[in-house]
């Protein structure tokens, strides 16, 4: 009988990259990450990742859930819900399952939405059509 699942604390702590603080290298982590502060390398986080206002990221970033209002220069895949807020500005490419994008936020690149590729929909499409 496994005994170490009883000593997990019940809440958990928030990995918080704080403003003033520059980390050039690669995040993994298990949980939730919140960037106040400069990232130049990869996020790879099973949970959501938030980049603060002031937040900067220069990188790849693939996450479960993503909240920005800070910069983003690089690529960013989503499994479930990217929010881009007002004060947020991307600069790369996005590959989301849903978007939820607030007046104000800047965007440059291209958006792949969904579970299915642009080829995969034109051939489902064609499929139909030739009955």
């Amino acid at each position: 009988m496994d005994m170490a699942k009883n000593f997990e604390p019940e809440s958990k702590l928030p990995n918080i990259i704080g403003p003033g603080t520059k980390i050039v290298g690669d995040i993994e982590t298990n949980g939730d990450i919140r960037i106040d502060g400069q990232i130049e390398g990869n996020i790879n986080s099973k949970g959501k990742v938030v980049i603060g206002s002031n937040g900067m990221i220069k990188g790849e970033v693939f996450c479960n859930n993503a909240e920005l209002s800070g910069s983003l220069n690089g690529k960013i895949s989503v499994s479930e819900l990217l929010s881009l807020k007002a004060s947020s500005k991307v600069s790369g490419d996005i590959k989301t399952g849903k978007l939820n994008i607030e007046p104000g936020a800047v965007f440059t690149g291209t958006c792949n939405m969904g579970n299915k590729t642009g080829t995969e929909a034109s051939s489902i499409i064609s499929k139909d059509t030739k009955k």
